[in-house]
Formats: C-alpha cells, sequence, structure tokens
C-alpha cells in the first residue's frame, strides 16, 4: 500500500507542471497561426536540423520537434543538451523520452529498448546510419542473440538518437519496431570547441562513491574544409542489486501427494549481485571538404566494458531429485487456485553458492563515407565495420562455487508477490559444521560478433511533382562465433566444510538484505570464498582437457550474407490546395545464411552445417499532407522482415546446470514479417510547442513459438529441450500520443517552466505455443500502457527537471510445456536533474535517478505465484561541465 501511495504521488508531482501548461493552452491557441514556423518535407532540412548543437533542454526538445516535423518519413528523436550533455548518462534511459519506448533495466540501469509493444530483438541499431556489431551476454547462461547493449555506447558521445516507425526504401531492413540510428557529435557541427565532464557517482545500496570524466576537442580550419574531433571517456560503477528470485512455479511435481493439476514452487534464491563496472571509450571522427560538391567522412568508436561481478546466492531446491528426493508433507499444503503457495517439503537441498567472473566487452566501430554531389545528382559510397567481443580476458572465466545441506523447507507466498515470503528451516544455514562442499564449476565464454557493410546510394532531384528519385545496392555480412567450455568438478562433493578448512567459507560480507521489507526468510547466511575451490581444483590438467561433447554442443558460427537493393521516388504536388509529399519505393534483401555447430550422435560429436536462403520484396510508401502551416497529416506503408536471433538459428544445445531443462537452435526458421500501418497527425502551434498523435497496426507472419520435447543426456537423464519454430500469429495495433511546451508566455519567474508527455496504449492479437501450452493474446516484453511525464525548468543560470516513466506489465518468458509462464509487474521511475550555470563556461548538475526508491517485481501465470523482488536503490551524481 505504501509503495502504491510513493508511486502515486511522484507521477503527482509531476503533473503539476502539466496542468499549468494546459490551463494556458487556450490563450496560445489564439495565436498559434501566428507563431507557426514553415514546415518542409525536404530530407535535407532535416539533416539540417541534425547539426543544431543546443545548449539547454528545452531548445533540445525544439530541435528533436524540428526534425519530426520536417522528416519525410515518421520519427521521433532525442538530442544532446549541449556538447557532451545528453538528457541522462545513459543512452537506453534517454530514449525512455521518446513516444512509444520502453527500456528494459539491468541493475538499475537502462539497457535494452522496445519500440511500441515489441522487444528488443526486433529493433534495428545503427551507429552514425551504419548497423553495428552487438555484445553479448557472457556473465552467466547462454547468449541472447542481437539485443543491443546500449551500456557499451557513452552517453557523452552521442548528439542524437533517432527512432524511425515508419520506413523508407533505402533504409536498411530488419527491424519490426524501430530502426534506432545514434549520432555522434561531428565536428563541421562544432566547429572549434573543447568540453570537459567530471562526475562522482553514489548508490544508497551499493554505498559506495565512483569517478568519471569525459573530454572532447573539436577543430576546424578557417574555411572549414577540414575538421578533426577527439573524444574520450572513462566511467566506474560499482552496484549492489538484492534480489529474492524464484526460477518459475512446476507443474505435477509432488502428484502422490497434491495430485495433478498443481503448481508448485521451483529453485528459489535470496541472492546479492554486486558489479564493480569499468567503461573507457575512445573516439575520432574526421571530415574532409575539398569543394563545395565532394566530402569525406571518417569515423572510429573504440570502448572496453569491464565488469567484475560477484554474486553471494541461497539456492533452496524444493522438487530437485539430483542428490535426494525432496518429500511433500501430506496435509501441509496451502492451495490458492491451481497454485501451492504454501507447505512442508523435507529432504531439500539448500545450497549456498557464490559466482565470480570478470565479463569484458570489446566494441570496434569504423565507418567511411564519400559523398559527391555534382549538380543534380547526389552519390554516396558508404564502408562500415564493427565487431564486438564479449569474453573473459586473461584466461579467467565465470566461476561457480557451492557448499550445500539437506532439510526441510516450510514455505508460505500468501503474503502476495509484493512481500518476502516464508523460507524457513531448522538448520542453521550460518554454520559451517552443517554444510559439504558441492561442485565446482568453471565456465569460459568467447562471443565474437562482425558487421560489415559496403553501400552504394545515387540519387537525383527533379523540378516538378516528381522531386526525386533514389537507388542503391548493399552488400551487409554478419558473423557471429559463440564458444562455450563447461567445466564440473565433484572433488569434494559431499566433503564436510569443516574438513575443507575455514579459506573455503565466510560469513556473508554484506548486511541489509531487502532491508524494506519485512518477512522471514533469509537475510544472512555462509557463503563460499572466491578463490579457495578454483586454487584446489582447477589444475593445469583439469584446464589440458580436450572439448567435451557438451562443450562442443554449446558453441556456434551462424553466418549471414545479405544483398540488397532498393528504389525509392519522392513526390510532391497540391490535392485540393493542400501541398502533398511523400516518397515510395521497394527494397529487395537477398539472405543467405550458414549455421554450424556440433550435435552428438551416441557420444560421437558430429560437426554440422545448414545452408539457408530467402528472399523479401518488401515495399514502403510514405505520405504527408500540410493541412495548414502548422498542422501536419501522415500516413505510411510497408512490409518488414526481423531475421530470427542468432541464437536461435544456431544448431546448438545449451543444458542447464541446475535444472532439468535445455535450450536449443533451430536453423531453419523462417525470419519475422509484418505488414505495418502508420497514420498520424502533428500540430505545432509555435516552435516551442508540439502536439503529435498517431495510431499503428502490425500484422506479423511467421511468428517464432517455443517448441518442447524431452531428450536424454549423458548423466542427466530426461530434459526438457525447448527450441523454437515458425508457426504462430500475432497483431499489434496501438495509439500513441506526446505533448511538449515552454510555458514561455507566463509572467515573471514562472516563464521557466516546461512540460514533455507522452502516452502509448498497444493491444495484441496472438495465438501461439509455449510447448503444448497455448499463448493467447500476449507478446513477450509487450506493456500494454507506458508513458512519460516530465517537468522541468530553465531560468537565468539555474535549470531542473522531473520526469516519471512507468510501463504497466509485461510478458517476460513464455514458459513451457511444464512452468507457468512469468509477467514483470507495472514499474516506474523518478528521475530528475538539477543544473547551476556557474559562469557561461561552468556548471554544475546534480542528477538522480530512481529518485522514489522503486522496486521490481515478477509474479507467473497469476499473482498468486510470486517470483521475484527486485531492488537497486537510488543513484545520484554530481557533475562538473565545461566548455571552451
Amino acid at each position: 500500500m505504501f509503495r502504491s501511495i510513493t508511486t502515486a504521488r511522484c507521477a503527482g508531482a509531476v503533473a503539476v507542471l502539466a496542468f499549468a501548461s494546459l490551463a494556458a493552452g487556450q490563450a496560445l491557441a489564439a495565436d498559434n497561426t501566428a507563431a507557426a514556423a514553415p514546415a518542409s518535407a525536404d530530407a535535407e532540412s532535416a539533416n539540417a536540423v541534425d547539426a543544431i548543437v543546443v545548449t539547454s533542454y528545452g531548445k533540445s526538445l525544439q530541435a528533436a520537434a524540428a526534425l519530426k516535423r520536417s522528416a519525410a518519413y515518421g520519427l521521433d528523436a532525442v538530442n544532446a543538451e549541449d556538447i557532451g550533455k545528453f538528457p541522462t548518462r545513459n543512452a537506453a534511459e534517454a530514449l525512455q523520452l521518446v513516444t512509444g519506448v520502453t527500456i528494459d533495466r539491468q541493475r538499475g540501469a537502462g539497457l535494452y529498448v522496445s519500440v511500441r509493444g515489441l522487444g528488443p530483438q526486433f529493433q534495428y541499431t545503427e551507429l552514425n546510419g551504419r548497423s553495428i556489431a552487438v555484445n553479448d551476454l557472457i556473465e552467466n547462461g547462454g547468449a541472447k542473440g542481437r539485443q543491443f547493449r546500449f551500456e557499451v555506447l557513452p552517453a557523452e558521445m552521442i548528439s542524437q538518437i533517432e527512432v524511425v516507425k515508419t520506413p523508407t526504401a533505402d533504409m536498411d531492413e530488419g527491424a519490426l519496431g524501430g530502426n534506432i540510428n545514434i549520432k555522434t557529435f561531428k565536428p563541421f557541427d562544432l566547429g572549434n570547441k573543447a568540453a570537459f565532464s567530471l562526475r562522482e557517482t553514489y548508490n544508497d545500496v551499493r554505498e559506495k562513491a565512483d569517478p568519471s570524466g569525459s573530454g572532447l576537442i573539436s577543430w576546424t580550419n578557417a574555411d572549414k574544409t577540414l575538421g578533426l574531433l577527439a573524444s574520450g571517456l572513462y566511467d566506474e560503477r560499482h552496484t549492489r542489486t538484492d534480489r529474492l528470485y524464484m526460477v518459475g512455479w512446476n507443474l505435477d511435481r509432488f502428484t502422490s501427494v497434491l495430485g495433478k493439476g498443481l503448481y508448485t514452487p521451483t529453485r528459489t534464491r535470496p541472492t546479492i549481485e554486486t558489479e564493480h563496472r569499468k567503461l573507457y571509450s575512445g573516439a575520432l571522427s574526421g571530415q574532409w571538404k575539398p569543394r563545395s560538391d565532394l566530402q569525406t567522412d571518417v569515423d572510429v568508436l573504440v570502448t572496453r566494458l569491464d565488469a567484475g561481478y560477484d554474486e553471494f546466492g541461497l539456492d533452496i531446491y524444493p522438487d530437485d531429485t539430483t542428490f535426494a528426493t525432496p518429500q511433500f508433507v501430506a496435509g501441509s499444503q496451502k492451495v490458492v487456485g491451481d497454485s501451492v503457495v504454501g507447505g512442508t517439503i523435507n529432504n531439500v537441498r539448500w545450497m549456498a553458492s557464490r559466482e565470480t567472473s570478470l565479463n569484458r566487452h570489446d566494441l570496434y566501430v569504423l565507418g567511411l563515407k564519400q559523398t559527391w554531389t555534382p549538380g543534380a545528382w547526389r552519390f554516396n559510397v558508404e564502408y562500415g565495420y564493427s565487431r564486438a567481443r564479449s569474453y573473459h580476458p586473461a584466461g579467467q572465466a565465470t566461476t561457480r562455487d557451492r557448499m550445500a545441506f539437506f532439510a526441510p523447507l516450510t514455505y508460505d507466498f500468501s503474503r502476495g508477490y509484493t512481500a518476502i515470503p516464508q523460507l524457513t528451516t531448522t538448520v542453521d544455514y550460518s554454520n559451517p559444521a552443517n554444510f559439504v562442499g558441492q561442485a565446482f564449476d568453471y565456465t569460459w565464454k568467447d562471443s565474437r560478433d562482425t558487421d560489415e557493410t559496403l553501400r552504394l546510394d545515387g540519387a537525383r532531384v527533379f523540378s516538378g511533382w516528381f522531386t526525386k528519385i533514389a537507388f542503391g545496392a548493399e552488400q551487409h555480412n554478419m558473423n557471429r562465433a559463440y564458444l562455450r567450455r563447461d567445466w564440473t568438478l565433484n572433488d569434494i562433493l559431499n566433503v564436510p566444510m569443516t574438513t575443507l578448512g575455514s579459506s573455503f567459507y565466510q560469513p556473508l560480507p554484506y548486511s541489509g538484505f531487502l532491508s524494506l521489507l519485512s518477512g522471514n526468510s533469509p537475510r544472512t547466511w555462509l557463503t563460499p570464498t572466491s578463490d579457495a575451490y578454483y586454487q584446489k581444483l582447477y589444475t593445469a590438467a583439469v584446464a589440458a582437457q580436450p572439448w567435451s561433447p557438451a562443450d562442443l554442443r554449446n558453441s556456434f558460427i551462424v553466418d549471414q550474407k545479405i544483398r540488397s537493393a532498393y528504389l525509392r521516388g519522392d513526390f510532391k504536388f497540391d490535392v485540393g490546395g493542400l501541398p502533398v509529399s511523400g516518397n515510395l519505393g521497394v527494397r529487395y534483401a537477398d539472405t543467405k545464411q550458414l549455421a554450424s555447430g556440433t550435435l552428438i550422435s551416441g557420444s560421437t560429436p558430429v560437426p554440422v552445417s545448414y545452408p539457408k536462403t530467402y528472399s523479401n520484396w518488401l515495399p514502403s510508401l510514405n505520405v504527408k499532407v500540410d493541412l495548414r502551416d502548422d498542422l501536419i497529416a501522415r500516413f505510411a506503408a510497408s512490409r518488414v522482415v526481423n531475421r530470427p536471433n542468432v541464437t536461435d538459428s544456431a544448431p546448438r544445445i545449451t543444458v542447464s546446470r541446475d535444472s532439468p531443462t535445455a535450450s536449443g537452435g533451430n536453423p531453419d526458421l523462417n525470419p519475422f514479417l509484418a505488414d505495418q500501418y502508420d497514420a498520424s497527425l502533428e500540430w505545432y502551434p509555435s516552435p516551442t510547442t508540439a502536439l503529435t498523435g498517431a495510431v499503428f497496426v502490425k500484422k506479423m507472419d511467421n511468428y517464432i513459438t517455443a517448441q518442447n520435447t524431452t531428450i536424454q543426456v549423458p548423466g542427466r537423464g530426461d530434459v526438457l529441450l525447448s527450441s523454437n519454430v515458425n508457426g504462430g500469429d500475432a497483431e499489434v495495433r496501438g495509439v500513441e500520443a506526446a505533448y511538449n511546451q515552454s510555458l514561455s508566455f507566463l509572467p515573471g519567474l514562472f516563464s521557466g517552466l516546461g512540460v514533455q508527455a507522452s502516452v502509448t496504449l498497444v493491444d495484441s492479437k496472438a495465438n501461439y505455443f509455449a510447448g503444448n501450452r497455448q499463448i493467447k493474446d500476449d507478446l513477450v516484453g509487450l506493456s500494454k500502457t507506458s508513458y512519460n511525464l516530465v517537468g522541468y525548468y530553465e531560468k537565468g543560470p539555474i535549470s531542473a527537471r522531473l520526469g516519471w516513466f512507468w510501463r504497466s506489465r509485461y510478458l517476460q518468458s513464455i514458459g513451457s510445456t511444464t512452468t507457468a509462464q512469468s509477467y514483470i509487474d507495472a514499474y516506474g521511475s523518478l528521475d530528475g536533474s538539477l543544473s547551476y550555470q556557474i559562469t557561461p563556461r561552468y556548471a554544475v548538475t546534480l542528477e538522480g535517478s530512481n529518485l522514489s526508491d522503486e522496486l521490481r517485481y515478477t509474479y507467473g501465470k497469476t499473482k498468486d505465484q510470486p517470483m521475484e523482488i527486485y531492488h537497486w536503490g537510488r543513484t545520484v551524481s554530481l557533475t562538473l561541465r565545461g566548455k571552451f
């Protein structure tokens, strides 16, 4: 109840500014025509807006609105407030400001982006208009695929991010949600300037302050024919997240006592996750324009993210039969609906674990562009190469140290999914005498992703109603090589910890686990140390062991070669006195894929390769009508394609270490295809005000769904394998609206107020399967409602901003035949900043995220199946900025 009240107050505090602006709306509308700025449908006008260097949040909104207004297609954008000053320190979190965009957070920071209800795998991300390689998950678990991790791109180096929602034929295919183009600063835009920032950041859960610094210098010669820009950044961060999570609710686990048709909890884990992150980044940009019709652009970006991970958990296995057979005590069950939310189970494994790893994410990006504009013609030759590698450096890997005891479990989840459950036993989990050794895991992973493009474009402009013809061709090569090795060492299995000695265990080094919530669950426990297992068990002889069949089965290579070509025509004419402009085009893409891996025949590894070829014709239409000088209507239709995640297309099988489940790929998967339609209306009553709305429909074919089969794995017995197949169908319908306004017409100090707001409502029609369980009208990652409400103030040397970002619940996982699906509950974040301009050159800024200290909750098929409580706390930072 308290949390709900807090959430309402956060939204209400921000809404005050919105109500103030609406009250003045009628007065503003009276002179809207005189204040309106002329609109242009010319794409070159949009490019001109790109070059604007703004100096405040309000002006960044104006620049984004001007870009949206002048574009020949549907887009939204977020701009840097100043050189080296993006609205947030995280690019994904800045995209929350864009209508229809929601984000996924990891340990409190924005990581993945969804657009119009479609998850991260449905977006296509570019850097300076070129496709970019993707860093992958290696911390724990398996590879994710092609979900771009925004954490590897420093926000200080970004000048603008565009989210294109209605593509044109000349844009790279690959997005069902949005084409996201991240633009960095260029010397011709900035001229002779320099900037720096120094930051200190503090998180109230980890209780540690961290430094950060960045710098940028731009130079052009006197006649602006040559420009160079260099920038660099170092950012350090310590994080701590407290989680109490359950892997899932399983069906029919104790049928001899409970009967059939009931769900019981599986592996449950209170855990403290800590991370020490160091981000290093450098960028170079050069521009050369020896004459007015010739320009060369060169961009280089190098980024390294080192994330040292250290996790302390206490795993409780109520239904795991690997080492013992748990027994449900008859008569102890508490049943709500089809869920056994309480009871006592004997002979349960309680396992204290310590997981450590140093995860390195390297990203190298090179971009070359040559532009020639002879008269009415324009030609571009563009080359892009990027390489992303995620791995464990210097011979390191993910280590999992474990020790356990067997004892009764009494559990009770009936307090609800937002409360700490009862998880109690009769054994002291802080006494080393009660523990015995368990398996030691050593897992090495290396994910290498390369992306290479060569693109040729041509265009000619005309003076009649047919204003431009554009054409081009592209060769796009993508390759993902994923290598994984697992060592499971049982040398100390069931050896008493007191025999191994005190160097193998220690008290939990942190306190206050989920201290915001009351409840009778473990808050502190004995934990393994980080290096004693490794030093004793991972010997040179172990390291020299050959690749096992399981290692080969986990590793894969997926290579894609895509040849595409397009033709686009632009038009502009009057209909009934109304200016109409737009573009019509078609893109053809031919994809050749070779998925390679290893399958096991009996006990013999067999290398396999699966070729697959498919082609797609992708027409597109964008129409723009200037109903008035300040009112624009748009309509768009297109056929789009989204290729499956590479992990889903790979011939691989990855078996879970802690449950009898596995995931596998399917090299014969077809891509997602969709017909999408968009209609919008945009009103710009003044240069500082915009009110826009859109309705959209996406009809998807070949929707990918999960298939479950039981397989035999040597040493593990029956394992439920989940793999993907085509066969479902889905449709997304939605409406979005956005409003931003500077309230400069208000008197006195109030004239510095401004407001920005947006809302997106999405509904889905879907029919697909998780094993033999049908999923209807629900898509992974789709929130049916999301909204943002931002109030800002800029007057004299003071500027402030407070924003509330909220999304409704969404499907996290579809589950399987025997495991219930899971949902992440509605979640909001209150973020803000306060800046003071000390002098024209120097400013100091105080920023905060999750200021209301929200927690994130996950539940299963219903809210009677609690699954996760996730707390990362508030983060505040103090930044000194300078520019010259």
